[in-house]
C-alpha cells in the first residue's frame, strides 16, 4: 500500500531498481519458510544473531551515553532493518525497545517476519520495499542496520547511495557484509558452501564481497564517517562465532552521519530515485 494515497501496490508490478538480483530474490523465495529454523538453511543467522545483537546495543548505548543492562535500553530509536528477511534481528531490535521498521524485496520473506511478530506480540512495520523506494520518500532513521545484505545486490553503489540517505544526520549505521580476498573464498565459498555445507551452494558471489575501502569510499561522499571496524571470527569446530580485530573475511561498520550533510539529502535523493 502506498502510504502517501492509500492505494495497494503490487510490488512484483513496480519497476525494479537496478540493484535487485531477480536471482536472489528467488533464492530467498524458495527459502521464506525456513527462517525460523534453527537447524535449517538459516542456523549461521541465528548463531550470529546473538552477536551481532549484543554488538549493536552495546556500541549505541556507549555513544548514547545509554544503559545496555536496562529492560528496553533503545527505547525513544527509530530503526530501519534492511533485508529483514524473515525478521530474525527486527525481532531482537524490538525486545530491546526499538521502534522498528523492516524491509525487503521478497515479498515472501516480509508475510512470514509478520506472521512471527504477530505469534510473539511484537509490534514491528514491515513492508516488502527496496530502500530506493524509502529514499525517495525522504524517509529518515536514528538506526539504520545493514547486515549480511550488500553482498547480494546487483548495484552497490546506487544501493549504498539510497541507504546512506536514510539515515538522519546524527544518526548511526551498521553494516556487515564480507571482504573479497583469496582467504574469503575459501572460507566462505569454499568452506562454508561446499566442504562444510552450512550454506546453500551459490548463496554467495564472491565478486560482489566489498572490501572495507571500496564500502568506506560508497559513504563518505553522503557523510558517513567510520566509528568503528570489527571482524566476526567462526569457529568451524564448535560453530561459534566471536569478534575479532581481524577483517579478512566477516567484519562490519558502525557509522554516523554528520549533521553538516543535512542538506545533502534533497540533491542525493535525486540520485537514487526521488523526483
Amino acid at each position: 500500500m502506498d502510504p502517501q494515497t492509500g492505494a495497494n501496490v503490487n510490488l512484483s508490478e513496480a519497476p525494479k531498481p537496478s540493484s535487485i538480483d531477480p536471482d536472489e530474490v528467488a533464492r530467498y523465495t524458495a527459502l521464506a519458510d525456513r527462517w525460523w529454523d534453527e537447524s535449517g538453511p538459516f542456523w549461521p543467522l541465528h548463531t550470529l544473531n546473538r552477536l551481532r545483537t549484543d554488538y549493536i546495543c552495546q556500541r549505541l548505548c556507549a555513544h548514547l551515553g545509554r544503559d545496555p543492562s536496562a529492560p528496553r535500553p533503545l527505547t525513544g530509536l527509530r530503526l530501519l532493518d534492511i533485508g529483514c528477511g524473515g525478521g530474525i534481528l527486527s525481532e531482537s531490535m524490538a525486545r530491546l525497545g526499538a521502534r522498528v521498521e523492516g524491509v525487503d524485496v521478497t515479498e515472501r520473506n516480509i508475510a512470514v517476519a509478520r506472521l512471527h511478530a504477530a505469534r510473539s506480540g511484537l509490534d514491528i512495520q514491515y513492508e516488502a520495499v527496496p530502500v530506493e523506494t524509502l529514499a525517495a520518500r525522504k524517509e529518515q532513521y536514528d538506526v539504520v542496520l545493514n547486515m549480511e545484505v550488500v553482498e547480494h545486490v546487483a548495484d552497490l553503489p546506487g544501493f549504498m547511495a539510497a541507504c546512506n540517505q536514510l539515515v538522519r544526520p546524527g544518526g548511526y549505521s551498521f553494516i556487515a557484509t564480507i571482504n573479497r580476498n583469496p582467504v574469503s573464498f575459501i572460507v566462505a565459498i569454499l568452506g562454508a558452501e561446499y566442504i562444510l555445507r552450512w550454506l546453500p551452494r551459490g548463496t554467495h558471489q564472491w565478486r560482489r564481497f566489498p572490501k572495507p575501502a571500496e564500502l568506506e569510499a560508497l559513504l563518505a561522499p553522503d557523510g558517513l564517517q567510520v566509528l568503528e571496524r570489527t571482524g566476526v571470527r567462526v569457529n568451524p569446530f564448535n560453530r561459534g562465532m566471536y569478534l575479532t580485530g581481524y577483517l579478512g573475511v566477516n567484519y562490519m561498520l558502525m557509522t554516523t552521519r554528520t549533521p553538516a550533510f543535512a542538506g545533502v539529502t534533497e540533491s542525493r535523493s535525486r540520485t537514487c530515485g526521488g523526483s
